[in-house]
């Protein structure tokens, strides 16, 4: 039988422009929508730790994060 131990899960998630609105418009948006993302996470109290943000020239956001996976034990993953 074997059992998990620890578990991360890695994602890298790209928070883009929404059409149809004037550039920082769409730019403020998309900083709310990753920060209600956070928020949400904090929240549910789900265990995570952000690697990178990296703005694009056109005003998106590539986030990579671990976090953790349903409710396994993380293990020294975020540390």
């Amino acid at each position: 039988m074997k059992r998990i131990k620890a578990a991360c899960l890695e994602q890298t998630i790209h928070f883009q422009l929404k059409d149809g609105l004037g550039p920082e418009t769409a730019r403020e948006q998309v900083r709310q929508e990753y920060a209600f993302y956070k928020a949400q996470m904090d929240r549910r109290r789900t265990p995570y730790k952000v690697l990178a943000e990296q703005e694009q020239p056109d005003g998106s956001l590539i986030v990579e994060i671990k976090r953790q996976n349903n409710s396994q034990p993380v293990g020294g993953y975020l540390d």
